[in-house]
């Protein structure tokens, strides 16, 4: 069943076919910097880490532009809805849903749903070249999606396009502020640009943790697990293992090897936008060092009140020159 739904989308986030992105993303990031640099001070997630990433989603996904900060709320909500400032407001939501049936046992994700079946309904109608329209008409095996997996495709789409890209951004700069002469090092050295991205994942790893529940009796080094066990997966844990990662704490943009699971380790379920982080964190820090700039704190950063996303909802920054 894996095997039958990634195939529908799968051709939208191989390697070759995120390269055609580049340019897009490239100009997006642009973009940002040059209005994020030109005020001086300015708030990094909100300007940069936010945008980046669900501009771009969007665009594979033949959504309006302008929907990027709705989208960018309803998933705030979604990862982090214990936090004061993301708190679902009740008024907005229908009261004969039960959150508890949603993901993330949020309201915010059945506005999600909402956003998605209308575009669904429109794309049925009038396709065009985008994964939304190819979502509602593909087949695989003379099957089409059913409504509720369209659904959850595109709720997956949204969050984890969005947020996880998003946290990785904001780690990354965080970390780089945190260690200049690791940036300064990298603009010395282009040639580590993809050492540093994957730096960068491992050590600000975006997601907490996933659960999963064991289908049968196993065991994992002595420790005995039954079948129907919950099994939280730490990533953070593991990106920093000391029996795999030599210093793990330390901050290296040229750590090699990097055998971080981010992404997962391999096989079937290896995460399908790999590629397209990878990217969209390569050309930011490409446009960064072509702008010659560096940036400071002017604050703490605030970190999202999430036990899931390893994310912050600011990090304000002043723009200086590069030494």
């Amino acid at each position: 069943a894996h095997t039958r739904l990634r195939k529908l989308v799968s051709y939208a986030f191989t390697r070759s076919k995120v390269r055609e992105y580049e340019e897009y993303t490239r100009s997006i990031a642009q973009e940002l910097l040059d209005r994020a640099i030109a005020q001086g001070e300015f708030d990094f997630v909100t300007e940069i880490s936010e945008p980046l990433p669900i501009t771009v989603l969007i665009s594979i996904l033949g959504l309006p532009k302008e929907d990027g900060p709705y989208l960018i709320d309803l998933t705030s909500e979604m990862a982090a809805s214990t936090d004061p400032d993301y708190v679902p407001d009740p008024d907005k939501y229908p009261t004969d849903v039960d959150p508890r049936l949603l993901p993330f046992g949020s309201p915010a994700a059945w506005h999600v749903f909402e956003y998605g079946r209308k575009m669904g309904e429109e794309r049925r109608k009038r396709p065009t070249d985008d994964l939304v329209s190819r979502l509602v008409h593909a087949e695989v095996d003379g099957e089409r999606l059913t409504d509720t997996e369209y659904s959850n495709f595109f709720e997956l789409f949204i969050f984890a396009g969005n947020e996880t890209t998003r946290t990785g951004i904001s780690q990354g700069i965080l970390a780089l502020i945190e260690h200049p002469d690791e940036l300064d090092r990298l603009a010395a050295d282009r040639s580590l640009m993809p050492t540093a991205v994957d730096e960068i994942l491992r050590y600000g790893t975006p997601i907490i943790y996933f659960r999963r529940t064991a289908l049968r009796d196993t065991e994992i080094q002595g420790v005995p697990i039954r079948a129907g066990d919950r099994v939280a997966l730490w990533y953070v844990s593991a990106n920093f293992d000391e029996e795999v990662f030599a210093d793990p704490h330390r901050f290296d943009l040229g750590r090699q090897p990097n055998p971080h699971v981010t992404f997962g380790r391999g096989g079937p379920h290896f995460c399908l936008g790999s590629f397209l982080a990878r990217l969209e964190i390569r050309i930011l820090l490409e446009e960064i060092l072509a702008r010659k700039v560096r940036f400071e704190p002017t604050g703490r950063p605030v970190r999202l009140s999430s036990n899931f996303i390893n994310g912050f909802s600011s990090i304000p920054v002043r723009v200086v020159p590069a030494r």
